[in-house]
């Protein structure tokens, strides 16, 4: 299972798609729940492509890539910015701690990096409201980002690119409390399910790890599939179905790195790399 997010090279990313082509076997979300419904292995060499927090890049850029190989994907959506021109916070709190922000939680004069790293380890209500003090902290308000529309999920699902829950707003549901775990992921599931008409079946957790409440939320609303982004190789049957692994990959990553992902060694090799290191 490959996890993109954004697509800024479609050169690039078409080239990783013929190789895909040539060297394993695209399948969908669909494939992936009949063969765990079935209880059979998926063929050898499967890969389903997916995509993380898509924005418009992910409809104009990658859809036209996927479509003419023929090439399933799932893209997994970040509800509340559908229809919105807002950023992603964390694209938005790097931002405004470069022009001016300040928080109380937050040392004063931390690079980007620090403050990202800072907030995305606290409890939510506190990344919440020190994001809300560099908004009015900062002397300059980001750039907009042109997110997907509500229409443009639904050109994404006829194209069989499934659309997928990733929450409201993007949290670290380990950082959560119960209700806010339950709030993100049913929330979502209800703005996914009126604009698609159809209540989504997969979900992807928004900070990559595994979480036990989600976990439970996601079994009541009848979800059949949950990734993780741990850059582990997963099973061609996975044994937990909501515990699915993925490798990390993005438009750029060069060929002799995509083509080891694809054979299945990169998170040997990695291993390997840390352990010299």
């Amino acid at each position: 299972m490959l996890a993109y997010h954004g697509i800024t090279d479609p050169a690039s990313f078409g080239a990783q798609l013929d190789r895909l082509r040539r060297l394993a076997t695209p399948v969908s979300v669909q494939d992936v729940e009949r063969a765990l419904a079935e209880g059979r292995p998926l063929p050898p060499r499967s890969v389903l492509v997916t995509f993380d927090d898509p924005d418009r890049t992910v409809l104009r850029h990658a859809l036209p890539e996927l479509v003419a190989r023929r090439i399933p994907a799932a893209a997994f959506v970040i509800a509340e910015l559908v229809g919105t021109e807002k950023p992603f916070w964390w694209h938005e709190a790097a931002f405004l701690a470069r022009h001016g922000g300040r928080a109380r939680m937050l040392p004063g004069g931390a690079d980007p990096g620090r403050v990202l790293a800072l907030l995305k380890a606290m409890p939510d209500p506190d990344r919440r409201r020190s994001l809300a003090e560099l908004r009015v902290s900062a002397h300059r308000r980001p750039p907009a980002q042109e997110q997907l529309r509500p229409e443009d999920l639904c050109t994404l699902r006829d194209a069989d690119v499934a659309v997928g829950n990733h929450t409201l707003g993007h949290p670290s549901l380990r950082r959560c409390d119960e209700a806010t775990v339950h709030a993100e992921i049913s929330g979502a599931h209800r703005a996914l399910t009126r604009w698609l008409g159809e209540a989504p079946s997969a979900f992807a957790y928004p900070d990559g790890g595994f979480d036990e409440r989600a976990d439970a939320v996601l079994r009541r609303l009848g979800y059949r599939l949950g990734f993780l982004s741990d850059h582990r190789l997963g099973p061609r049957l996975p044994a937990h179905p909501l515990r699915i692994s993925r490798l990390q990959v993005d438009s750029t990553t060069s060929t002799r790195r995509f083509d080891t992902i694809l054979s299945g060694l990169e998170p040997a090799v990695q291993r390997l790399l840390g352990a010299q290191a």
